[in-house]
């Protein structure tokens, strides 16, 4: 079968490039930047169509005779100098890509949500797909972003196009080059630079996972439907400490209030508005921290049959990885 995908060279796309290779499909990936495809893309089992989300006509083009796209293409990022082009990208991106599958009459779109667009209940309880949430519950560019391109994909389900959407929580694992906002506090914590943690917390599950899903979302999932690709819930303190237990670092152990990291934030956030340079501690990372983003994956589990790797290997995974890979001693 020969299926498109989007986002190949990011940290989800590759991983989920490796198990559609490794299950036999023909791989069309739809890549921005060649040079960067050509140093980590397989060279030979993979076919490449250079282009822009933003260019229909390209997209349409890359879709002609693909049975299936997996749109996993984003501008994940916590902090940006211009968030048009995050908009540009995260949602008219999205609406391309759904129009270029009608108009090459794909079968079905998987579209990669983030559990960011999702709602977390007041009580502190585990959110899931139909937990109530608003645009106006987003924070931060990125998530605004997600969400009303998550709302751009469930539109097309309704008006006729075959769409499953789906929404990893946190992926951790192998190839997380750039690395992701999560794989920068892992890397950061094995150089030594975490010296004390925020009372939050985050859903866990290993990339492989994540990538098994949405192949699983492509052969059992049902239009229009969203699924958590999901494990583990676990506050920061918990992820830190199995970091310990792993590579040998000590955790943290002092436990800092709110309040004066989200000031330094704000300060910080304004010094980068003038040098356009990311600030070291994101404001909207702050923000998002003020609630544990605690997630149900039972769904997925449930109708998918999501497997459900242990949040641990998943960690030993990714130390090993940035360790091999030179972004820590």
């Amino acid at each position: 079968m020969l299926v498109m995908l989007t986002g190949a060279t990011g940290f989800v796309g590759a991983n989920l490039l490796d198990v559609l290779l490794e299950r036999g499909f023909q791989v069309r990936c739809f890549v921005r930047d060649e040079t960067l495809a050509r140093s980590f893309l397989p060279k030979e089992d993979v076919e490449l169509f250079l282009g822009d989300v933003r260019d229909l006509e390209a997209l349409e083009r890359c879709a002609r005779g693909c049975r299936v796209i997996f749109h996993t293409a984003a501008d994940y990022r916590l902090w940006v100098p211009d968030p048009e082009n995050m908009y540009a990208t995260n949602v008219q991106g999205t609406k391309n890509v759904l129009e270029a599958a009608r108009r090459a009459k794909v079968e079905r779109v998987v579209y990669t949500s983030s559990v960011g667009a999702l709602g977390i209940p007041k009580d502190g309880s585990p959110g899931t797909e139909d937990t109530p949430v608003s645009l106006e519950d987003m924070v931060g560019h990125y998530k605004r972003s997600k969400f009303l391109a998550e709302r751009e994909a469930l539109t097309s389900a309704r008006e006729g196009l075959d769409v499953v959407v789906v929404n990893p929580s946190t992926p951790i694992g192998p190839k997380d080059r750039k690395p992701t906002p999560t794989g920068r506090i892992i890397v950061d914590f094995l150089r030594g630079r975490m010296v004390a943690y925020l009372d939050t917390g985050l859903n866990i599950v290993h990339v492989r996972d994540v990538a098994e899903g949405h192949i699983l979302a492509m052969e059992r999932g049902r239009k229009g439907e969203k699924y958590i690709l999901g494990n583990q819930n676990l506050t920061l303190r918990e992820i830190f400490g199995l970091l310990e237990a792993i590579s040998g670092r000590k955790a943290p152990r002092v436990r800092l209030p709110r309040w004066p990291i989200l000031l330094l934030a704000y300060v910080l956030e304004g010094v980068s508005r003038v040098t356009r340079r990311e600030p070291p501690i994101p404001l909207d990372g702050v923000r998002m921290a003020a609630k544990k983003m605690f997630f149900d994956p039972s769904k997925a589990i449930r109708e998918l049959g999501l497997p459900q790797t242990p949040v641990r290997q998943a960690l030993a995974e990714s130390v090993a990885w940035f360790r091999d890979n030179g972004y820590a001693p």
